[in-house]
């Protein structure tokens, strides 16, 4: 991981009056007009916070879906700045252009601490297409630069790489406090290192488990994957979810595993129902031994044990995917022990604990856990990117 300057680095230097431009993540989901999720503004509030209580000129930078390289007042921030206001504790003003004329009036009315949210980045094709002409458009705004957007660190976009070369580049604290974690999980962890990897695909997370078992020493397998995996070592899963044309896949997956001496834990056994409804007979079977018309929708009390007893010998775990088809009550059951499991180690002060991806994010609030984890990280795909081992182009653009 690259050094970076914080913005501890920046305020060690008088900021008031000079204008900081901060890359956030504002793409927060809506509804009616409505934000039903407010957990990216609450963590961007408090970089904009420490800045505007330094007296600097505060301008917030982001994208909002997916435009087109177009105006379209239906990917519009302003609403979002209106809910950003509740986050800051104070007045957020907002400019109705990220760059040009109206961009450069909205800043210059702006007082020394004032905050501004630019209208969205993504209303021009140079934001994706990581273009220099409007990376120098957006750096004759500013005077810094902050990355407090993790969660868009995996895109080379103008904004995020290109913006980052032009100004005096520091890391947000959020940002930090994601690359403080994922270091501390898989980078210079403290051993035994237990991954938990679920979900339904092994086509999507191919290069993460690639690249997990040369760093961790337990791979815990869960969800629908593991069926794929079980059907590669021969067994029968009845109609259980799996990919066919991934069995040399999950094998190959598994020599890696073998050579770089890190194990992997398959569910011994399955809670098993004809198909995926609340209403459902269930049973519990082997995982290699399921009936025809029967599925695997969970992993059964065995293999929940066996997990048990590897996290209770782990000194850190990384968790991303639940481990059964936890929306449907009852085959919530893995995934909220396993996750009631994780979370007694994490506040005993047992193990670091790190999270996320959306669905994993979303199995650790059914469980009602998503405060007792170290560190949950809403970054989506640049979490599974970094997962993967893959270089982040915002981060990278940051390095000192």
């Amino acid at each position: 991981m690259p050094d970076f300057k914080t913005l501890d680095d920046l305020l060690n230097d008088d900021v008031s009056g000079k204008t900081v431009l901060v890359r956030g993540d504002l793409n927060v989901p809506m509804q009616d007009g409505l934000i039903t999720d407010t957990t990216r503004l609450e963590r961007l509030a408090p970089t904009l916070t420490r800045l505007s209580e330094a007296g600097a000129k505060v301008v917030v930078l982001s994208h909002f879906g997916r435009p087109k390289g177009a105006a379209d007042l239906k990917f519009s921030l302003r609403p979002v700045a209106k809910g950003l206001a509740e986050w800051v504790g104070g007045d957020v003003a907002f400019g109705p252009d990220c760059v040009g004329p109206d961009a450069e009036n909205a800043i210059a009315d702006l007082p020394a601490g004032g905050i501004l949210v630019l209208e969205n980045l993504r209303f021009y094709p140079g934001e994706t297409d990581n273009d220099d002409g409007f990376a120098d458009r957006l750096a004759a705004l500013g005077d810094i630069y902050v990355n407090d957007a993790f969660s868009a660190a995996h895109r080379a976009h103008a904004s995020t790489t290109a913006l980052a070369k032009r100004l005096p580049a520091y890391a947000g604290l959020l940002m930090a406090a994601e690359l403080s974690a994922l270091g501390q999980a898989l980078e210079q962890p403290e051993r035994p290192v237990v991954a938990l990897v679920g979900g339904a695909k092994v086509s999507t997370k191919l290069d993460l488990l690639q690249n997990l078992v040369t760093k961790v020493d337990v791979l815990v397998l869960g969800g629908g994957m593991a069926n794929t995996f079980i059907a590669a070592e021969g067994g029968s899963i009845g109609k259980s979810l799996f990919e066919p044309d991934k069995l040399d896949a999950a094998r190959a997956v598994q020599t890696a595993a073998d050579q770089a001496g890190c194990r992997i834990l398959l569910p011994r056994d399955g809670v098993i129902a004809a198909a995926l409804a609340p209403d459902q007979e269930t049973a519990v079977v082997p995982s290699d031994q399921v009936p025809e018309g029967q599925m695997i929708l969970d992993i059964g009390p065995d293999s929940i044990a066996d997990i048990d007893a590897a996290l209770r010998a782990a000194k850190t775990v990384v968790w991303n995917g639940p481990m059964g088809a936890f929306e449907t009550v009852p085959f919530d059951q893995a995934t909220v022990a396993v996750g009631k499991t994780v979370a007694e180690l994490t506040n005993s002060g047992a193990i670091l604990s790190v999270a996320g991806g959306g669905d994993t994010v979303a199995a650790l609030a059914h469980a009602g856990i998503e405060d007792d984890i170290s560190y949950v990280s809403a970054a989506g795909g640049a979490f599974l990117e970094w997962l993967e081992g893959k270089e982040l182009p915002g981060v990278a653009a940051l390095a000192a």
